[in-house]
């Protein structure tokens, strides 16, 4: 495993992102539907089931890759989606770099 690079192929890698209001975390602790949203460098896109990082109280979901997630080298896009009884948010867009192998 990389300590600090993500690569084509990886599988098990853990991506997490934050709902946030502003700078405030919010509290998705109720959310009925927790999803993460992948862009690729192609500009296309995929969804992902998410989990809770701890109970949602952090805003944090994660996804962990599996076989053929991570199939193109470039830069990423990664977005939460929660749906609650209250509302439907998404995240602000994060990125992150997937590195080719020798």
């Amino acid at each position: 495993m990389a300590e600090n690079e993500i690569h084509v192929q990886d599988i098990g890698t853990i991506l997490k992102t934050t709902v946030k209001n502003g700078t405030s975390v919010v509290d998705i602790s109720s959310a009925t539907t927790k999803s993460i949203i992948l862009g690729k460098p192609d500009n296309t896109s995929s969804t992902k089931d998410g989990t809770f990082t701890t109970d949602g109280t952090d805003g944090q979901l994660q996804y962990t890759t599996i076989t053929d997630d991570l199939d193109q080298i470039g830069w990423w896009k990664i977005q939460a989606h929660v749906v609650s009884s209250s509302g439907s948010w998404k995240s602000d867009i994060g990125n992150f770099e997937v590195h080719r192998n020798i």
